[in-house]
């Protein structure tokens, strides 16, 4: 065996200096055929005059070289073509364009580029100064939820926040101001030992969810919620735990919420004062701290689980709501859906929380569902959600606004219904869609997530490079109609995804908008994961 390996390695070896000798004899220099050097300069360290500015002002960068090439020249503000006013030995004069972003300048000619300054034009979105958390997260932000007082509740992956947790961890859960400011009476100690996705307030608590099964000096005993107290730590009960009868009759303390999954809770919505959980999980958990298990070893605790798929309700005390999405005759939940979900509830006109879900599905309790559909309150299908044959493939994002009440999703489809979707749609509260806003061609990538705001503005972040043929790194304001709305896309690159998009007010009374999620630039500048941009 030892020599037929020896001569399959020596073939191979042998076969490769033959073909590195081919190659030597068959491919010339790949540079031999260069084009020679232009003799253009672009300087990269003079400033530009003037040194930012709007949609249409003429801009004058120095320059060496173009008088050769002026019928030639093409000057790009990050990927734009500016209209070329004036060019000189030394300079060259430039309006920046319609759709003009901050970033790289350039200048190509003949198919050669020449790489110029970072030009900054000026928009409607700029970063808030007076948003006080300048460091970010260290990693994803997945809410913000504020409370009655004005301040807010931070979740998500973070072990550090605003670089207040260098030498004690900020884990996944922190309370800030208005304006950002870390609030340190809130106590989390070592807070949760994974991800964070939600809080509701509920009941003179507040109910975590997401991928832990730890909370502080609590190790065990949660499956990934649990409830705190208003201070921040975690509610608790005594119990008598059961006890051989050599053992003392002692009193332990426990979680109060008395209830989990067994995997990762994406969403948890406030839902006929109960808790309305969503996510990828299969089981329903609970534990019985006063029954014999068999085992001495150890205080008696048994994990009793109870299969609900992906959508189920926890009452206040953590147990299962069996009155939704509960079959009592067969002991299970409904079957939800046949792939991956995600969810977003809101309360509209008539009061009633309405429970949108949506994903990568086509069935929903064995229903044929196009990935999308509405529940009613008591978890059934929602007929009168009309969406017919729903997406083409997958919805990463749905959100709703009460005052246009139009619901907004994106994704990889190409279709809704039926009719043409580049991976947008804007649907009537019915679920039908509205025909009135028409996406255009992305190139690059995807939308992500998106939300519209209160006057009709749509705000998209994705993977995408280009939208409608217009350099769009990422990020982008659309109209009502599926345009780019003028003088709101000035901005420079974005890295990264949303998670949300939240309508809020600078520190000076300004509207603004809070980004959180995944992110680590934006309008070309390095950012960690939450930002506050004002928005006119």
């Amino acid at each position: 065996m030892r020599r037929i390996n020896y001569i399959i390695t020596l073939a191979l070896v042998v076969f490769a200096m033959q073909a590195c000798k081919k190659n030597k004899t068959e491919f010339s220099d790949p540079y031999g055929d260069g084009k020679p050097p232009l003799g253009v300069t672009l300087s990269r360290d003079a400033a530009p005059v003037p040194a930012t500015g709007a949609v249409g002002t003429e801009v004058t960068f120095s320059a060496t070289g173009l008088i050769p090439f002026k019928d030639k020249i093409k000057f790009m503000f990050n990927g734009e073509p500016g209209q070329v006013t004036e060019v000189t030995e030394s300079t060259i004069k430039v309006k920046v364009p319609p759709f003009g972003s901050t970033g790289i300048t350039s200048i190509a000619i003949d198919n050669q580029l020449v790489i110029g300054p970072i030009f900054k034009v000026n928009g409607l979105i700029n970063i808030d100064p007076s948003f006080r958390a300048t460091a970010g997260a260290n990693n994803y932000v997945n809410q913000v939820y504020t409370l009655a007082d004005g301040r807010n509740l931070v979740l998500g992956w973070f072990t550090n926040y605003d670089n207040k947790g260098i030498i004690t961890p900020l884990n996944r859960i922190v309370r800030t101001s208005a304006d950002g400011e870390l609030d340190r009476t809130f106590r989390t100690g070592k807070a949760a030992n994974g991800a964070l996705s939600r809080v509701v307030e509920l009941g003179g608590r507040y109910i975590i969810a997401g991928g832990f099964s730890g909370y502080n000096q609590r190790t065990e005993n949660i499956s990934n919620i649990t409830s705190l107290n208003i201070d921040g730590s975690v509610d608790t009960i005594g119990i008598k735990t059961y006890r051989r009868p050599s053992q003392t009759d002692t009193t332990k303390y426990f979680p109060r919420f008395n209830g989990g999954t067994n995997d990762f809770i994406s969403r948890i919505y406030k839902h006929q004062n109960k808790i309305t959980a969503t996510g990828n999980f299969r089981y329903y958990v609970s534990r019985v701290y006063t029954e014999h298990n068999h085992d001495f070893t150890r205080d008696t605790v048994i994990l009793d689980s109870t299969e609900i798929r992906q959508v189920l309700r926890f009452n206040l005390d953590g147990s299962l709501d069996k009155t939704y999405r509960f079959n009592a005759t067969t002991n299970k939940g409904q079957p939800s859906a046949n792939g991956p979900i995600d969810s977003y509830m809101h309360t509209d006109a008539d009061q009633m929380e309405k429970l949108v879900v949506f994903g990568n599905f086509t069935t929903f309790d064995q229903k044929a569902a196009g990935r999308l559909v509405r529940l009613s309150p008591d978890g059934t299908i929602d007929a009168s959600f009309k969406t017919g044959t729903g997406a083409d493939n997958i919805i990463s994002s749905l959100t709703y606004n009460v005052v246009t009440k139009k619901y907004f999703i994106t994704g990889i489809f190409r279709s809704y219904d039926g009719k043409p979707a580049m991976g947008m749609a804007l649907l009537n509260t019915d679920g039908t869609l509205d025909q009135t806003f028409t996406p255009k061609l992305f190139e690059g990538g995807y939308p992500g997530f998106a939300r519209q705001l209160d006057d009709g503005l749509i705000v998209v972040s994705g993977s995408f490079k280009k939208y409608d043929n217009v350099t769009r790194n990422g990020f982008m304001v659309l109209n009502g109609k599926g345009e780019l709305a003028g003088n709101y896309n000035t901005t420079g690159p974005f890295s990264g995804t949303l998670n949300d998009i939240i309508q809020t007010k600078s520190t000076d009374g300004k509207r603004a908008l809070l980004l959180i999620g995944g992110f680590y630039r934006f309008d070309n500048i390095q950012v960690s994961n939450i930002i506050r941009v004002t928005i006119e």
